[in-house]
């Protein structure tokens, strides 16, 4: 596990890889060193199909209980409000793992939630997000082939306490067209600093 905590920190996020990248990849890197300095701690780890080496990722009850524990142990690290999320397939586990394992958790922040396969439009994958009564904030790409504008909007507008902040340009990877941006981790530096004034804005949710 990778945890990173500054000094002036207000919180903390479980932040889960995505299916094809573990907890290493620069992305996940990026998205950490950008939370850390706006004041929120992460604690990383690899699923074990990521840490054995294995393409195929782990089924979901495998999944929420890694979430599970990675939450326990930041849990042991601090007494911050502890938020989950992370990266595409990790930050849809993570809303699982509040649902059918219920983590008690501050809240979830997804960053590229995979609302479904490109080309299948279709909310399928979402359906169990209406159980969750905890704040949801939604970092999606406007350029994201996995998450359709039209079919993302409505969702989040459905969903009691989320809120859906698009990233210009930015595909599921984070890659923006370079005539919106001068530097592509300015992108990381949207997220962390949206992140933070989601979290300074519910700084205790108690019941899911």
């Amino acid at each position: 596990m990778l945890w990173q905590c500054p000094s002036d920190a207000v919180a903390a996020l479980v932040l889960a890889h995505g299916a094809g990248a573990g907890m290493r990849h620069e992305s996940m890197q990026a998205i950490a060193d950008a939370f850390e300095r706006r004041g929120i701690a992460t604690l990383r780890f690899d699923f074990p199909y990521m840490a054995e080496g294995r393409k195929r990722v782990d089924p979901p009850d495998v999944a929420t209980a890694s979430i599970a524990a990675a939450y326990a142990s930041a849990a042991e690290r601090t007494k911050l409000p502890i938020w989950l999320g992370g990266h595409s397939f990790g930050g849809r586990m993570a809303s699982h793992a509040v649902v059918e394992r219920g983590v008690e958790a501050a809240g979830l922040i997804f960053c590229s939630f995979p609302l479904h396969m490109p080309g299948k439009l279709d909310t399928k994958r979402a359906r169990h997000l209406a159980g969750i009564r905890r704040p949801m904030l939604f970092l999606s790409g406007t350029r994201d082939e996995l998450a359709e504008r039209t079919l993302l909007e409505p969702l989040v507008e459905s969903l009691p306490n989320a809120t859906l902040h698009w990233l210009d340009t930015s595909d599921h990877g984070y890659r923006v067209l370079k005539r919106s941006r001068a530097r592509r981790d300015s992108v990381f530096d949207e997220m962390a600093e949206v992140a933070r004034a989601f979290v300074d804005a519910h700084p205790g949710a108690e019941s899911r």
